[in-house]
């Protein structure tokens, strides 16, 4: 996303890191580097330095966004004279595969929960709605996993309605990565946050609208905002890679791993499959379906090739 390729009306106002940073005013750092050793995910070499610059400003920004909406909702209650509860406030991250958005996520709920209000924050991925393998390899689309179509959007619409509903105990199903699939009768039960954090691949996708104006939901709807986790594909198609590799000696040596057979083959063949996943499935969906939603966000952080975010991009108001 240079310079060169923005429109020139640009629906997005652009910081680099130094102008975003000089944005945290007061905001006081809550996490220390233990803190932060829990939260960053394989590979992502994310440093209290990133959380002083891009995440402390961003906790500031979201607390005025909470505060508005709220402000917003309390004055819709009053216009419909309605006695309803709060209404909890959704943040969406997306991205691509490998890119940092569970990082992203972990890092976000834990410096909201730290407010001085302490609201109640609640994470939760779309891996979960994902359908079953049983499911998937019945309909041939265990090799589009990941895609929209391997979602079960009804439910994860219809799990979304309810958090925004104020429901007591939503529920969601629960995924392994461990063994790649839905764990059978188990559910995540998400009851009444203030804030709830939902991080996936596709969570911007808009879906192709009817002809004759019928209502389709967009699981964006039920957001108040939203993130995209951005990188030049060349970036994202190596920390792919490395991941894979850093899986092979780690998660996938356990017996019950899915891809424990990834960890008992040569180096060479592992790229080779590793180079394999990325142009066939995730390359694909990144170009076909990830990448064409980042306009739809209202902040996009773009990442340089040392995996830190160099540039922010905020949606004018």
């Amino acid at each position: 996303m240079d310079t060169q390729s923005r429109p020139e009306h640009a629906p997005h106002r652009y910081f680099t890191r130094e102008e975003w940073a000089s944005l945290r005013a007061d905001t006081p750092l809550t996490l220390d580097e233990d803190d932060l050793a829990r939260l960053r995910s394989l590979n992502d070499p994310i440093s209290i330095s990133d959380v002083i610059s891009i995440y402390l400003p961003l906790s500031r920004l979201l607390s005025l966004y909470v505060a508005a909406t709220q402000g917003l909702y309390n004055a819709t209650r009053t216009f419909l004279g309605s006695a309803e509860g709060k209404t909890p406030f959704i943040i969406g991250i997306g991205g691509s595969v490998a890119v940092g958005k569970s990082t992203t996520a972990r890092v976000l709920r834990a410096l909201l929960t730290r407010w001085p209000n302490t609201p109640k924050v609640a994470l939760i991925t779309t891996d979960g709605f994902l359908y079953p393998n049983a499911v998937l390899e019945r309909e041939g689309l265990m090799e589009r996993k990941g895609f929209p179509e391997s979602y079960d959007l009804p439910a994860l619409l219809d799990f979304l309605s309810d958090i925004k509903a104020g429901a007591e105990k939503a529920s969601a199903p629960v995924y392994s990565h461990l063994v790649y699939d839905i764990v059978p009768n188990e559910r995540v039960i998400i009851d009444r946050p203030d804030i709830l954090i939902v991080e996936g691949l596709n969570v911007l996708q808009a879906p192709r609208l009817p002809r004759d104006g019928k209502a389709v939901p967009f699981v964006s709807d039920f957001f108040d905002f939203s993130i995209y986790i951005d990188a030049a594909e060349a970036d994202i198609h190596r920390w792919y890679v490395n991941r894979f590799q850093r899986l092979r000696e780690t998660a996938f040596r356990d017996p019950n791993s899915y891809f424990h057979r990834y960890a008992m083959i040569s180096d060479e063949d592992a790229l080779a499959i590793a180079e394999r996943l990325w142009s066939r499935i995730n390359l694909v969906n990144l170009r076909d379906n990830i990448l064409p939603t980042r306009p739809r966000a209202d902040l996009i952080l773009r990442k340089g090739h040392r995996h830190l975010i160099e540039e922010v991009a905020l949606r004018r108001i």
